[in-house]
C-alpha cells in the first residue's frame, strides 16, 4: 500500500541529507559571541568552526538517494548507497574498464523490483529497456557510447531450463559485455562478413529468484523483500514524478562528465578483491568524486553486500569451509605429516558447529569428501602410518596450497599501544 499522506516528500525534496541548520546561539554572559551553527549531514567542520559544503557531486547523490527511498523500501542502507552510486556511475560508461550488474533479485512478486527499476529507468544514462528484444537487436544498439540496458521479469529468461537454453546468447551478451574489449562476431550484409559488435554496456536486470551464477558473478546484488506492515512508499505517477527523477539524471550527466578523464586515471582503494573488486570500482571511484561521506559509504556497502553474496554461494562456501575445517583437524592432532581418512572424517563430523554431520544422510562421507576436494585436486592415497599399517589417507602438504590461496590464515592484529605509551 503507498502513502497517500500530504506529508509525503515533494519530487524535488530530499528528506534524507538536507536540513535547515540552526541560526548561531548567543552565549549567556558574552555580548556579542555565539556558538556556530551545527554541521548538516555530510558537511565537514573545520578547526575554525567553518563548515565546508557538500560538493555538488555529494549533494545530488544525496538527492538521488532521496528519491530512491521514496518509492522503494530497499532491504538496508548499503543497499541504498548501492544503487544510488551504480545509477551515478553509468553517466561515465565509457570511463569503466567493467561493466557492473546491478542484480535486482527477491524471492516472490511484489517486492518491489519493478517500482526500483522504473526508478532506475528515468535516473541512468540513455536508458534501453529489453522487453522481448532479441540478442541481435541489443548488441545492434551497445555503441562506442553504450546505453544502460534494462531487463525486467529476467526470471521469465533464464528461470527454467528450457527458457536459458532458448536465452543463452543473451546471457552470453551480459557476461561478455561486463568487461571492456570483449565484442560479440556476427556474420552481415549480402556479402557475408564477420563483423565485430561491442557488448560493453551497464546492465539492470530485476527477477524472481537468482539469475544464472555468472551474472550473479558480475553484479551488485539487492535482495528485495516484501514491505512489512508500517513501511510506506509514495506511489510513482510518471507524469507527476518523472520531470525529478529526470533532473536529477540531468546533474549527475552534468557532475560527471567534466570527470572523465580524472576518472579513467583512478585507482582506488578497494575493500575487496578480484571480481568482486572490479564490479564495485566504478561505484567506489564515483563515491571518491563525491567525496563527502560517500566514500565511506561505498566501501561499507562493497564490504558488507560482497560478503552477504558469498554466504549465498552453498556450494562455494562448503568447498571453502571443509579446507578450513581440514587445517583445524590436523592442528588439533598436532599437524602430522598424514591423517587417515577415516580419522578425519570422525573429526568433522563429531564438530557441532560445522555442518559435516548432517552432509547428506548418514553425515560426510569418504566419498563425499572426494568430491568436495576434487576441485583443488587434492585425492587420498595409501599411507603407511606408525605401526606398519598402511591405510587411505591424505598428506598435509596435499593441502598447504590450497590453504594459502583459498583460506589464508589471518595477520595477527597489532595489540594495542599502552596508555602512555
Amino acid at each position: 500500500m503507498t502513502d497517500p499522506r500530504p506529508n509525503t516528500p515533494s519530487p524535488t525534496e530530499d528528506t534524507t541529507t538536507r536540513s535547515v541548520p540552526w541560526p548561531p546561539t548567543a552565549v549567556p554572559g558574552q555580548p556579542g559571541n555565539t556558538t556556530p551553527a551545527e554541521p548538516t549531514r555530510g558537511e565537514k567542520p573545520e578547526a575554525n568552526g567553518h563548515v565546508e559544503p557538500l560538493s555538488e557531486g555529494a549533494r545530488v547523490l544525496s538527492d538521488l538517494r532521496g528519491q530512491v527511498k521514496r518509492f522503494v523500501v530497499l532491504p538496508s542502507e548499503e543497499a541504498v548507497t548501492a544503487v544510488t552510486l551504480w545509477v551515478a556511475a553509468t553517466h561515465l560508461q565509457t570511463a569503466w574498464q567493467h561493466a557492473p550488474r546491478l542484480a535486482v533479485v527477491g524471492p516472490a512478486k511484489r517486492c518491489g523490483k519493478s517500482r526500483l527499476l522504473d526508478v532506475v529507468t528515468e535516473t541512468v544514462h540513455a536508458p534501453l529497456i529489453t522487453v522481448n528484444a532479441s540478442p541481435a537487436a541489443i548488441f545492434r544498439s551497445i555503441t562506442e557510447n553504450p546505453p544502460t540496458l534494462l531487463v525486467d521479469e529476467a526470471d521469465t529468461l533464464f528461470g527454467t531450463l528450457k527458457a536459458a537454453e532458448r536465452n543463452e546468447d543473451l546471457r552470453g551478451l551480459l557476461n561478455a559485455g561486463h568487461q571492456r574489449n570483449r565484442p560479440t562476431l556476427r556474420v552481415t550484409g549480402p556479402e557475408h562478413k564477420p563483423v565485430k559488435f561491442p557488448t560493453f554496456a551497464m546492465a539492470a536486470l530485476a527477477g524472481i529468484g537468482d539469475l544464472p551464477d555468472t551474472i550473479m558473478d558480475r553484479s551488485v546484488v539487492v535482495r528485495m523483500r516484501r514491505r512489512a506492515a508500517g513501511e510506506t512508499v509514495a506511489a510513482f505517477r510518471t507524469g507527476r514524478d518523472t520531470p525529478a527523477l529526470n533532473a536529477i539524471r540531468d546533474r549527475l550527466t552534468a557532475w560527471l562528465h567534466p570527470q572523465h578523464a580524472e576518472a579513467m586515471d583512478m585507482e582506488p582503494a578497494m575493500p575487496v578483491e578480484d571480481r568482486a573488486a572490479d564490479t564495485w570500482e566504478p561505484l567506489i571511484i564515483v563515491a571518491d568524486l563525491a567525496q563527502g561521506e560517500w566514500p565511506a559509504l561505498a566501501r561499507t556497502a562493497c564490504r558488507t553486500m560482497t560478503a552477504h553474496e558469498a554466504g549465498q554461494d552453498e556450494d562455494g562456501a562448503l568447498r571453502t569451509r571443509i579446507l578450513t575445517d581440514i587445517r583445524r583437524v590436523f592442528a588439533a592432532e598436532g599437524d602430522p605429516a598424514t591423517l587417515r581418512t577415516g580419522r578425519l572424517i570422525e573429526q568433522l563430523n563429531a564438530d557441532t558447529e560445522a555442518p559435516w554431520a548432517e552432509y547428506g544422510p548418514h553425515g560426510l562421507t569418504p566419498r563425499g569428501l572426494q568430491l568436495l576436494l576434487k576441485d583443488y585436486g587434492i585425492s587420498s592415497a595409501n599411507h603407511r602410518f606408525p605401526g606398519g599399517t598402511q591405510a587411505k589417507g591424505f598428506a598435509r602438504h596435499q593441502f598447504t596450497d590450497a590453504w594459502d590461496r583459498y583460506c589464508p590464515t589471518p595477520a595477527p592484529q597489532p595489540e594495542p599501544a599502552e596508555p602512555g605509551a
